[in-house]
């Protein structure tokens, strides 16, 4: 599995619950449809294990079968749709791609 991870902040005007009923319901739908997607989780961030962690509201991983589909759905007009309905929130984002390996299924 190839994984785009995303980490981000709400916006300075939302709380944290509305940013992650907003991430899993409305844009959800949105993200949903995105080429390729094999899987989806995401973790909302409840609390920060270190000052450095802290700003930090959710997680998501989305998965495809290889990078050249991850790259495909990031250069799809799903995408660009996603990315409109994020808008100007003026919330914090970091963004990577990267192979996944699992370490430990107990």
């Amino acid at each position: 599995m190839f994984n785009l991870a995303l980490l981000a902040s709400r916006p300075p005007e939302w709380t944290h619950e509305q940013f992650i009923e907003w991430w899993r319901g409305e844009h959800a739908e949105v993200t949903y449809p995105l080429p390729g997607l094999r899987a989806w989780r995401h973790t909302a961030i409840t609390s920060a294990l270190e000052p450095r962690s802290e700003g930090w509201d959710g997680l998501s991983v989305l998965g495809f079968d290889s990078e050249e589909a991850a790259r495909a759905a990031l250069a799809s007009e799903e995408w660009d749709a996603a990315i409109r309905h994020v808008g100007r929130m003026r919330g914090k984002r970091l963004a990577v791609l990267g192979e996944e390996r699992e370490m430990f299924l107990g």
